[in-house]
């Protein structure tokens, strides 16, 4: 099991990925389980959350949200980059 380091840091982000969809099966699983077995108070949680946000501000929420994405999303992009470089510089030698 000899790999590069370049190899494991590209993989990384696939591996999440499946990580994060294995939980969210597993939520969305565990939540279909609780809703079959008590309905009504899971209509009135639903509704609750419903009101809740309703209330609040989610449109700034969002935008203060996207902001974020943005002023992080550049780092990210040039860490891929040098990831690439490294990796393009490694399989030419």
């Amino acid at each position: 099991m000899n790999q590069s380091s370049a190899e494991v840091v590209a993989e990384f982000p696939e591996r999440g990925l499946h990580w994060v969809k294995g939980q969210v099966e597993a939520v969305l699983s565990e939540t279909e389980d609780y809703v079959r077995e008590k309905p009504a108070q899971s209509l009135l949680y639903a509704l609750a959350a419903g009101y809740i946000l309703n209330r609040l501000p989610v449109g700034r929420i969002l935008s203060g949200f996207f902001r974020l994405l943005v002023v992080a999303l550049r780092p990210a992009i040039l860490i891929y980059g040098a990831t690439k470089l490294y990796q393009a510089a490694q399989d030419e030698e």
